[in-house]
């Protein structure tokens, strides 16, 4: 089993939208041995924003309500995908790639607009698409 965390600031958007993102983009492509999670490195147990929920549901994603979790400790057997490099620097693991890394820079839609939040989830799918392509090439399934 693989386990993949996505870490951003609060976990209320970007971290949780790749979460779900990746979760069902897995499951269409037949990926059963990932596990996703997602946190943020400064989480209050505050819900899904609204408009990162919207954005989600609209694209065909679960946007339903969940509060935040905290990143409390770095788990060894745990792969990490920063949002940003600078999530990654605080991360400070062997074992973290960012999604500036693999495939450009994710907008902090935080606070902005419905239509903000829907390019920052476009572009999540892109890197988790991509990330999921590298997962899958490693395998030799590509």
């Amino acid at each position: 089993m693989i386990e993949i965390c996505f870490v951003c600031t609060g976990n209320t958007c970007r971290s949780v939208m790749a979460e779900r993102i990746a979760k069902k983009m897995a499951k269409t492509r037949k990926l059963k041995d990932i596990k996703f999670s997602s946190a943020g490195i400064y989480a209050k147990k505050e819900n899904i924003t609204e408009n990162a929920s919207k954005a989600l549901k609209m694209l065909g994603y679960d946007g339903r309500d969940r509060k935040s979790v905290s990143l409390k400790k770095i788990k060894k057997e745990t792969i990490y995908v920063a949002v940003t490099d600078d999530h990654k620097k605080f991360i400070n693991s062997s074992k973290c790639i960012s999604f500036e890394e693999l495939a450009g820079k994710v907008s902090d839609p935080y606070g902005q607009g419905f239509q903000v939040y829907l390019q920052t989830a476009h572009q999540i799918e892109e890197n988790v698409k991509m990330l999921l392509d590298k997962i899958e090439k490693l395998r030799g399934v590509v």
